[in-house]
């Protein structure tokens, strides 16, 4: 089942048009929740990420477009799925639903809302083998739009082949400056001693919600000290531990970066910390 502004359809009948901006210019952004025990979890962090995205790319915000309503609007589809499933992966997409070309007609916006079941409503750790490489073909340039979640991802596409191609779990993302800021899939922190770092949202890095509630975690922690600063390559291979984290898998460990290898002993530990805070949420 799908939701297309308001409307439940069967995945067969929905479909939209041939001049979609989403489509034909990357002109939406999207947010993926993770969806527990009939709500989405951290909510009011995806719901506010979503308004300032919009705001960002100067799409007309409907009145109605509350938190209470697109809430509403996510557990009436996830009600109507055929499976009750104990976790789900919604994902919201906000396109600009006008015409024109690169010039629209008017800033209004439609909407769509898709969920596939998950398996776990708690995150897990990974306890397999993960290899990571950089990506060196194409470099974000860190601005404010490179902190979003829009249609427009080719390099995360390509790279994505590109690991695929070379049998890597994932890939790093260079930015101009030839600083580390992301995963292909989620935000990157590395793991020196007591200290966790993280690139700066100036360095170009996706404002992952996970990235936050872990900040969070670790400002509060006594056992560490937390770093928002750039990442230089060279510095991988001199850490402890490497993670990735997204809102649907949480945290990922990473093993293995060329000839170093990694553990994952406080990746575990924050693990049970993130886990903590979804059951509170």
């Amino acid at each position: 089942m799908v939701n297309i502004n308001g409307t439940l359809y069967q995945d067969f009948e929905a479909n939209i048009p041939t001049n979609n901006r989403g489509l034909a210019y990357g002109d939406s952004v999207f947010e993926t929740i993770k969806f527990n025990n009939n709500k989405p979890v951290f909510w009011e962090a995806h719901y506010f990420r979503l308004m300032a995205s919009m705001r960002i790319l100067r799409m007309e915000i409907p009145m109605h477009f509350t938190p209470e309503f697109l809430e509403n609007e996510i557990v009436n589809l996830v009600q109507s799925l055929p499976n009750n499933a104990i976790s789900y992966r919604v994902k919201i997409t906000v396109y600009r639903d006008s015409e024109g070309f690169y010039t629209p007609t008017s800033n209004n916006v439609s909407y769509i809302i898709s969920a596939q079941e998950l398996s776990s409503d708690l995150y897990e750790i990974n306890k397999g083998h993960y290899e990571i490489e950089l990506f060196k073909d194409y470099l974000i340039s860190p601005n404010l739009l490179s902190t979003l979640k829009t249609n427009n991802k080719a390099v995360n596409v390509v790279g994505s082949i590109f690991a695929k191609e070379n049998n890597y779990n994932n890939c790093l993302l260079l930015n101009t400056d030839k600083s580390i800021i992301e995963a292909l899939n989620g935000n990157i922190f590395l793991i020196k001693g007591n200290t966790v770092k993280t690139p700066p949202l100036d360095d170009g890095c996706l404002k992952g919600i996970v990235r936050e509630k872990l900040i969070e975690i670790i400002s509060k922690s006594p056992d560490f000290e937390l770093s928002e600063s750039s990442i230089s390559p060279f510095e991988l291979q001199k850490a402890d531990e490497l993670f990735i984290t997204n809102v649907i898998q949480g945290i990922v460990p990473i093993t293995k970066f060329r000839k170093k290898e990694f553990s994952a002993e406080i990746c575990s530990k924050l693990l049970v910390l993130l886990n903590t805070k979804l059951r509170l949420d």
